[in-house]
């Protein structure tokens, strides 16, 4: 087995992880909060939002990592590297507004916040 085949292989387990992990929050988010609603808690709809974009994130993370092995390693075309970078810049755009939606603040801000809520 070539290195370019291993690369592949892995850029191809990091895609099938990053999307098992986005599965698996929706799935179980979906089964807590049916829980959390069946008990008559509050917050359910946080709980939900709160578990599917943290698993959306994570999963984010992995999908890029296998985009860039698979541009740098396997295909290192001008035209591939430009698609890479556009991906990147989406990918980053929807990471930022799945925070703020998640947190309330842009990704840059939580730190300030986090330390004048701990003052």
């Amino acid at each position: 087995m070539g290195s370019m085949e291993i690369f592949g292989l892995t850029a191809d387990a990091l895609e099938y992880l990053g999307a098992g992990i986005i599965l698996v929050s929706f799935v179980g988010g979906a089964a807590r909060a049916l829980g959390h609603y069946l008990q008559k808690r509050e917050n359910v709809y946080d709980l939900l939002k709160f578990t599917i974009g943290r698993g959306l994130l994570l999963g984010l993370e992995f999908l890029v990592a296998a985009d860039i092995i698979r541009t740098i390693m396997i295909e290192t075309t001008i035209k591939a590297v430009a698609a890479l970078g556009l991906l990147i810049v989406v990918r980053t755009v929807l990471s930022w507004s799945i925070v703020v939606e998640i947190e309330g603040c842009w990704p840059w801000q939580l730190a300030r916040n986090r330390k004048d809520e701990a003052a």
